[in-house]
């Protein structure tokens, strides 16, 4: 396997836990000092901090759907695009769509991850005119 088809798997080694909701190998994923960014705010140092925020967010919230869409490469970087669906405490359920920014390691191993989020529910605020027309309902969370 060239370094390209292990990158990918690794990735979809990462999204598969998710939806497994089963810690499975973050040690195989992540370097012990990697950093992870989500697309909102939260920023988890080393690979403690990545396993606990996973075993702790598995038990408030259900990964539904995160489909890999397509992936970018260059050097010792990786661009992966997604879509993502989840529901959490009160079933209240969430998607969006993104892409993850990935730093690797000579051993193929994640030593950073920054996500980003796109909002699916997409408009024209100019459809109408030159004024813009913003839609009312509240912004995604990202």
């Amino acid at each position: 396997m060239d370094k390209t088809d292990k990158r990918e798997a690794v990735i979809r080694s990462w999204f598969a836990m998710w939806l497994q909701k089963s810690n499975v190998g973050i040690e195989a994923i992540f370097d012990e000092h990697a950093v992870y960014i989500e697309s909102w705010g939260p920023e988890y140092h080393g690979i403690e901090k990545i396993r606990l925020w996973f075993d702790e967010w598995n038990t408030r919230g259900t990964v539904l759907q995160w489909e890999i869409r397509q992936f970018f490469h260059k050097g010792e970087q990786t661009v992966v695009e997604w879509y993502f669906k989840n529901t959490v405490d009160g079933g209240r359920t969430e998607s969006f769509d993104g892409i993850s920014l990935i730093q690797w390691t000579a051993d193929c191993k994640i030593r950073f991850l920054k996500e980003f989020g796109c909002n699916e529910n997409r408009y024209d605020p100019y459809q109408n005119g030159p004024a813009p027309h913003f839609q009312g309902a509240e912004p995604m969370w990202f």
